[in-house]
């Protein structure tokens, strides 16, 4: 079977609605990085001059490869990341080797048949 990685960066306060478009897409679960930092195209600066870094989340999503196109998209959508500059970004990577996934696979086959 093959597989993609869905990494998502988006504000933590869309966290559980881009989990949520996912999973309703297929995808079976997610690792969650939070109090991520990043910069964007510009420095934003509050007070005093002193940066501001919004706290983000960092997605890993391993999703079966047939299905990775609808979950970015469904990603995509949920965190608004196409609306302006600030909202985050969605990307995603091929997966060589993946191992430990026979229970996902039977889980996902039943739960999410093609």
């Amino acid at each position: 079977m093959q597989f993609k990685l869905i990494l998502v960066f988006v504000d933590d306060e869309k966290t559980d609605k881009v989990l949520d478009a996912a999973r309703a897409a297929g995808a079976t679960g997610a690792t969650i990085i939070s109090h991520a930092r990043g910069q964007g195209l510009k420095k934003m600066t509050g007070i005093f001059g002193l940066e501001l870094l919004n706290p983000r989340a960092v997605l890993l999503i391993l999703v079966e490869a047939r299905r990775a196109d609808a979950i970015l998209q469904a990603v995509t959508d949920a965190g608004g990341l196409d609306e302006r500059l600030d909202t985050g970004i969605a990307l995603m990577l091929d997966v060589d080797k993946a191992l430990g996934l026979t229970q996902h696979i039977e889980a996902l086959q039943k739960e999410h048949p093609l």
